[in-house]
């Protein structure tokens, strides 16, 4: 299945070129910074990185942003909110919020692949408030109730 989704770069971000996926299964597209100059994030900081691309998405679909593993692992760097939504009406500049959970300085480069888009279905639901709602067997237990292993 293919999804269509438009888009446009700052025209001092040409040199970038839009979302590409690295390999022939990859689930999301890789994104690079727009920087105009290195970025160096202290540990525990953070900044929002540009990327010089606005998105059209369809309706019914999101894009979600995320981390790429490599820079978790290997430099600390994560996504401050977790995974960035981007709604199918927005039509601002795509920002990765992101923050250095590692123990030395992050330095981010103009064109580095920074995160990963990932476009999906959305489903909206209708949401019924009820007086009480259906018994399950784990019930209110969470945060590790079901167990380790």
């Amino acid at each position: 299945m293919s999804v269509v989704v438009r888009f446009r770069l700052r025209p001092e971000c040409e040199d970038l070129g839009g979302p590409f996926y690295a390999s022939d299964l990859a689930a999301g597209a890789d994104l690079r910074a727009a920087l105009e100059e290195p970025l160096t994030l202290a540990p525990g900081g953070r900044a929002a990185v540009p990327t010089g691309l606005t998105l059209q998405i369809p309706p019914g679909y999101e894009a979600q942003v995320r981390a790429r593993s490599g820079l978790a692992l290997k430099k600390g760097l994560a996504l401050a909110n977790g995974v960035g939504t981007i709604d199918a009406d927005y039509r601002g500049e795509v920002g990765v919020i992101v923050v250095n959970l590692g123990s030395e300085p992050v330095t981010i480069l103009r064109g580095e692949r920074i995160a990963q888009l990932v476009v999906a279905p959305v489903v909206r639901v209708a949401f019924e408030r009820v007086p009480e709602l259906d018994g399950t067997a784990r019930g209110g237990g969470g945060f590790g109730s079901t167990g380790t292993a």
